[in-house]
C-alpha cells in the first residue's frame, strides 16, 4: 500500500535562496537532521541523475533505534528533478536489513512564490511501512523548521 507523507512551512525568503539551500551541501548538511539528530553528508553531485549519501546519527538512540544501525539511518538520495527555483525531486533509499524500510520513497520538495517569502511543502510517497507517519511527518516539520531558521538566518 503506498503512503504518502508531507509538511508546510512558511519561509521569509525568496524562492531561489530557500533553493540553494535545497542544492548546497554544506547547507544540506546543516538544516536537514531533525531535532535529536546530527547528520554528514558522504557524497555529494548536485544535478539531475546526481544525489547524496548522508548518515543521520540519532543523538539519544536508547529511545530512537536507527534504521541501519542502532543508532544511525544511513540514506542515498538521487536526483530525480532540479527545477530552480521551483522543485527538487529527491528519490531516497534506506540502508537496512530490515525489510519494512526496504524500496524507493520519493521526497518532492515544491517552493512557492508568496508575498511573505517562499511556502515549502514538502511530500513524501511510498514511503517504508516501518517508517512511523507521524514520526515522520515530525520529523519533516522539525527538517522545515531548521530549513526556515538557516534560510532566513542567512538574510
Amino acid at each position: 500500500m503506498r503512503r504518502t507523507d508531507s509538511a508546510r512551512r512558511m519561509i521569509a525568503a525568496p524562492p531561489a535562496v530557500v533553493y540553494g539551500a535545497l542544492v548546497d551541501r554544506e547547507s544540506v548538511e546543516a538544516w536537514l537532521p531533525p531535532d535529536g539528530m546530527s547528520g554528514r553528508v558522504e557524497r555529494w553531485d548536485p544535478r539531475p541523475g546526481g544525489g547524496f549519501r548522508m548518515v543521520l546519527t540519532y543523538l539519544d538512540a536508547a529511545d530512537n533505534p536507527g534504521k541501519t544501525s542502532a543508532s544511525t539511518d544511513v540514506v542515498d538520495v538521487g536526483f530525480a528533478a532540479l527545477v530552480p527555483p521551483e522543485r527538487v525531486v529527491q528519490r531516497a533509499v534506506f540502508e537496512s536489513d530490515d525489510p519494512s524500510y526496504a524500496g524507493t520513497m520519493t521526497m518532492t520538495w515544491h517552493l512557492t512564490a508568496t508575498g511573505a517569502g517562499t511556502e515549502v511543502t514538502v511530500t513524501a510517497t511510498d514511503v517504508p511501512p516501518g517508517i512511523d507517519q507521524a514520526s515522520h511527518e515530525a520529523g519533516i516539520a522539525s527538517s522545515l523548521a531548521n530549513l526556515a531558521s538557516y534560510v532566513e538566518g542567512s538574510l
